[in-house]
């Protein structure tokens, strides 16, 4: 039976990786803490797609995976996209049950649900003629040239402790699930979906097939609300608002950027690369694509304040 949806906003949220942790059993100690929060949006009657990162976790389980290849003789292999998939399997099962238990301890008679999220990247992106993402284990420089020959992987010298796989990070095109997504979250349930960006994947001739890469989660986060035509995109981040002229005696916080403001501010070099820079560039990709929007970027603590306009810095076209 459908469960009643809220009356509120409809919300893509992405999770920074403040909201989870280094190991399984730490993250879920932080996902109780982290469901309160997405708790109190859907208190509000807001509704809700949750993504979320997944950089340390596939990083465990493909370095895991490695060590116990090259040792054992009997593990076998564990392809990147594998691993990312893995990935959002347990993130996801753990972040969906937190913020089930957390509904359910509240009165709050809705559901959650998990989908496995692979995104359609372009053979033709810029990204994979220079894939600079390491990946996976240290290895030998000749460890790394049989594997490369074995694989067809690129691997490259990693700050002279080693060699490492390294990957693209393309442009996320299509999210593959999304009528799913969009029939689950018109059907009431609470969807976690787009962990780490989504598994990447080649379409050709109707098939999909996957490619080691990592996909930015705050741009395939982007390219979800922008396809659903979400009221707004949430970027939680570790700040309570974006600033410029960050770290120094002038440091301004801001209330509200347009997309003018962004575009110059980044012109000025304002917002850090591999920082604030990305999560600002996502929301301006949202924006392009469905104008109407609002994009929020917040500190988790405060989503619920800066969601009714308390706190946070918005972006809005105008």
């Amino acid at each position: 039976m459908p469960y009643t949806k809220g009356e509120g906003k409809r919300v893509v949220i992405a999770l920074g990786g403040n909201a989870l942790g280094n190991s399984p059993a730490e993250q879920l100690e932080l996902v109780k803490s982290t469901a309160k929060n997405i708790v109190d949006l859907i208190a509000d009657g807001n509704n809700l797609i949750v993504s979320h990162g997944n950089g340390p976790q596939v990083g465990m389980i493909k370095n895991a995976c490695d060590f116990a290849h090259s040792r054992d003789g009997k593990t076998p292999d564990v392809p990147f996209p594998e691993a990312g998939a893995m990935s959002q399997g347990y993130i996801g099962y753990q972040l969906s049950q937190a913020i089930l238990n957390e509904m359910r301890r509240r009165g709050i008679m809705r559901s959650t649900a998990n989908i496995i999220t692979q995104t359609v990247v372009s053979p033709d992106d810029p990204g994979f003629k220079n894939p600079t993402k390491p990946v996976g284990a240290f290895l030998t420089e000749e460890e790394a040239k049989a594997k490369a020959e074995e694989t067809g992987y690129v691997y490259k010298e990693d700050a002279g402790r080693g060699w490492r796989q390294v990957v693209a990070s393309p442009k996320p095109e299509r999210i593959v699930e999304f009528d799913a997504v969009q029939d689950l979250m018109n059907a009431g349930y609470i969807v976690v979906c787009t962990g780490g960006g989504g598994v990447p994947v080649f379409e050709k001739d109707g098939a999909y097939s996957g490619v080691p890469a990592v996909i930015d989660k705050d741009r395939s986060s982007a390219r979800m609300a922008a396809d659903f035509k979400a009221d707004m995109l949430i970027i939680l981040t570790a700040v309570e608002k974006v600033a410029i002229n960050f770290n120094t005696p002038e440091q301004k916080n801001l209330d509200h950027m347009s997309v003018a403001d962004a575009q110059r501010y980044i012109e000025e070099g304002q917002f850090a690369p591999g920082s604030m820079l990305p999560k600002v560039q996502a929301c301006l990709e949202y924006l392009a694509d469905y104008p109407s929007g609002k994009a929020l970027i917040t500190s988790l603590e405060c989503a619920e304040a800066a969601i009714k306009g308390e706190t946070g810095t918005t972006i809005t076209v105008d």
